[in-house]
Formats: C-alpha cells, structure tokens, sequence
C-alpha cells in the first residue's frame, strides 16, 4: 500500500499540467462492497463538490470489481464532465465512444474474483477434509516448521500460566496486567491487552484439536462467523498440545461462571458504555476498574469514580475516589498543553513512527503480493485444464499440491515481513490525527466526551492526585488532579 501511495504521489506531481487534488484509498477492503469503500465514497463526494476533474487508477479490479457499481460510477462521474484513466488496461473514458469494452473489462474483473474466490475455496475446503490444512499463522505458543505447528517452550510456559491463573481466578486484565510487568511479550511484540489473554484461553488448539472453518466467506465476498451454515471439521491430534482438555475445560467454566456473575452475555458486547469513562479507569494499584457513584455532601454533591475492589474490601485496596469534574479538568489541561507544545512533542514522534516503516521491507511485500497472485493464476489455469480433460488427476493433484505449498510459504514470508514492518502503523495514524487536531483547533476550553474518546485508550490512577492517560498513538502523558 505505501509503495502504491508513492507511486501516485510521483505520477501525479511529476505532471506540471495537473494540480494534485489527493489520494483516496481503501486498505484491507475487497473491491466488490462500494458502501464498505470509505476512501471510494470520499473521492466520489469530493467529485460531486467539485473539487476532482479527473481520476486516475491502477485498474478496473482496483476501482469496482461490480459490473453494475463500475457502469454506474462511470456514468455518474461523466454527467459531471470527470473522467477516469484505467493504467493497466489503458482505457481513457473521455476518449470512449462505447461502454461495451468497460463493460465486458468490468464483467471480467467480477468474473476472476469470484472464480478465485470459489477455487480458493474449494482448495481450502478440500484440505479441511483431508485434515492437512497448513495454518500458516499458528497462536501464540507455536510455530509452523515446514507445515506443522511445533511448541515454542518459553512461550508454552506463559500459556500454561495463563490457564492456571484463570482457574485461580484471576480475571483478563489482571493477568495481562502481570505479563506486562514481568516484561513478558505478546506474538506481535507488544503488551497484552485483556482480549489477547481471552483469545488464548478461547483457543481450542492448544488442547492439541483445531476446528476449521469457524468463519465463511458468502458468494457477494460478505464475511460471517459459522453458526452451522456451512460444515466445520474438528481435527484431533492435529499437533502436540499444550494444556489438556481437561484444563481448558475448567478455564472454560470458570469463565462463563465469571460472566453469569456479572449477567454478561455472549456475542452481545461486554457492557453498555454509559458514560466516557466508563471501564476506561484503571487503579494502578490492584488493577481493577473504577466504577461512577453519586456522592451527597452538605457541600454540594457531585460525581465521583471509586475502585470497583475498594467498594468491596477496603483492606485489600486503599485507592480512594477521584472526582469526574477533577478527571475532565486534568483531560483538557493535559489537551492544551499538546496545543501548546505540538511542534515539539508531537511532530518528533509522528516522524520517529514514520521512520520506524522499513521501504525495503515494502518491496518486499509488494514483491511477495505478485508472487502470490501468480501461485493463485496457477491453480486457476490447472483446476480449468482439468475440468476440460485436458490433463490428467494425478498430475493436478501432484501440481497442485506442489502449488499449495509454495503458497503456504509465500503467505507465511508475508505475513512475517508485513508483521516486522507495520508494528507502528496503527499509531503513526492515530499521532498524526492527534496532531492534526492539536495544531489546528482553536484553545479547547470544555471537555467533549467524544473528544475524549477519539484519542484516550484507558487512564490509569496512581493515586488521588495523578492520573496518566493512556492514548490512542501510545503516549502515556501524567496528569495531576486537583482534589476539591
């Protein structure tokens, strides 16, 4: 995607007769959803307002792999007298005196993507019956070594500490909150978050068993998770297991008792969010979430946020409460000082995110994309020749699989280089964001709940008079707080 992105900057600006008007993408989005496209419904309005004269892109795939949704944006743009050029296919749609060549481009760009995605399919299918489908992407704890998932010791102690102390009792965020303070690293190399440790006591695989397709994927490319509309296959013995299932049971149990005690429902969300701070306070001192009270004082009565363990048992932790007012007040001083102070705390980091993206590492994936798309060519060529008789099965099945394989592989180098590489993308977006808000927006003098929840991850209260706040770009800035 980045290398895309450069390529457009340089075509574009490289051209004197042309203003740049911007780059509108979609990132991670299949081609065939138009209302999933939010970089494609943007360079539409922006069209419609008159800021775009002329579009150019890659190829018809790129721009709606829909016969209908690419007949229809052509011809809504044209009313507008805006034209697109196709790169790859060399179509201009100023110069076309017909729609036919479109169309029939367009039919074969619908047409390849679901040919593709019913051959992938139907080799996944194939593999999940045959129980030797490669997962190239093992959990935590494992590692694929030419196709089967090995243990990786040091990181099958943390799994099986994990199960313990959820047998114990420990709750998600208390043992995620352990791991990180014993400096112990998550698979992607970052923290643990509540929902890694709930993925992981989740995960059938690590009693040795895997259960394949528990999503699908719908013919209009909708994905769903699998409540019985398609088979699932349960592979026992698939790899050396980690925990029994006697313990991943009793995990299991332990948790839905845990969820029946706080009347938590599955697949309906944790708990409705009533307010902006709501399960977003952490004590710092035994790890719980704080929950809002009314407080009535002959004073005045105001809002307070009290620790959920020190409303229980005083004893077993001494945080007292803080003020909602004290926390708002600490949010927007904490805000004004970015304001203040952007050029220099905030343009430095977004730049060291920026630097930590390896170009190299971007070609290598771009590379690795073509290799991919070639391998899936491939199969589509050899499953056509064998349903024209054209070959025989053996010799399908013996290339196929040779196929199948380098293509495990390819994916696997993929995902390893993307993983090295992209580590801080997600809050290089989120810095410059930040950044773009602090530096234009005029002195904030209320507090804004959806401000706050735009940039604010979680808070985390050291005691009555410090808070930090956890955001969104991964800066943790401190906070006093002023006790009324």
């Amino acid at each position: 995607m980045e290398t895309q992105k450069e390529h457009y900057d340089n075509f574009i600006s490289a051209n004197s007769e042309w203003e740049y008007a911007g780059l509108y993408y979609d990132e991670g989005v299949s081609g065939t959803k138009v209302e999933k496209r939010d970089g494609l419904l943007a360079l539409l309005k922006d069209c419609e307002d008159g800021k775009i004269d002329r579009v150019i892109t890659k190829s018809i795939s790129r721009f709606s792999r829909d016969t209908t949704d690419c007949l229809e944006m052509v011809r809504r743009l044209a009313l507008l007298n805006i034209y697109l050029y196709f790169e790859k296919e060399n179509i201009d749609t100023e110069h076309m005196s017909s729609e036919l060549m479109l169309s029939i481009l367009s039919y074969i760009a619908e047409s390849e993507s679901r040919s593709i995605s019913q051959n992938s399919k139907w080799s996944v299918k194939h593999r999940f019956e045959e129980g030797i489908f490669t997962i190239s992407y093992p959990p935590y704890g494992y590692a694929n070594e030419d196709g089967k998932m090995v243990i990786i010791p040091e990181e099958a102690v943390v799994v099986k500490e994990i199960f313990s102390m959820t047998i114990n009792g420990m709750g998600t965020y208390v043992i995620a909150r352990e791991l990180n303070e014993k400096g112990i690293q998550s698979r992607k190399g970052t923290k643990w978050h509540p929902s890694t440790v709930r993925g992981i006591l989740q995960n059938e695989k690590y009693t040795g068993d895997v259960i394949f397709q528990k999503t699908y994927t719908d013919d209009d490319f909708n994905r769903h998770t699998n409540y019985g509309e398609k088979n699932m296959y349960l592979c026992k013995n698939h790899h050396e297991p980690i925990i029994s299932h006697e313990i991943f049971d009793k995990a299991a149990a332990v948790i839905g008792q845990r969820a029946k005690e706080k009347s938590i429902e599955a697949g309906i969300g944790k708990y409705q969010r009533l307010y902006a701070f709501s399960g977003k306070i952490i004590c710092g001192e035994c790890g719980s979430t704080f929950k809002r009270r009314q407080h009535y004082k002959p004073s005045g009565d105001y809002v307070a946020w009290c620790c959920n363990t020190h409303i229980t048992d005083k004893d077993a932790c001494s945080m007292m409460y803080i003020r909602d007012e004290d926390i708002k007040t600490a949010f927007l001083r904490m805000i004004r000082k970015l304001q203040t102070a952007h050029a220099k705390v905030l343009k430095p980091f977004v730049e060291e995110l920026r630097g930590a993206n390896n170009k190299e590492g971007l070609y290598q994936v771009l590379s690795l994309e073509e290799q991919i798309e070639k391998n899936v060519e491939q199969i589509t060529v050899l499953t056509n020749l064998l349903s024209s008789s054209y070959i025989e099965p053996e010799i399908f099945h013996t290339e196929k699989n040779q196929l199948i394989l380098e293509a495990d592989r390819l994916a696997m180098e993929k995902q390893l280089i993307s993983k090295s590489i992209n580590g801080d993308l997600t809050h290089l977006e989120e810095a410059q964001k930040l950044l773009r808000f602090v530096s234009k927006k005029a002195e904030i003098t209320e507090f804004e709940d959806e401000m706050f929840l735009e940039y604010v991850d979680m808070m985390t209260v050291h005691c009555r008079d410090e808070i930090t706040f956890n955001l969104k770009c991964g800066l943790n800035l401190t906070e006093r707080l002023v006790n009324a």
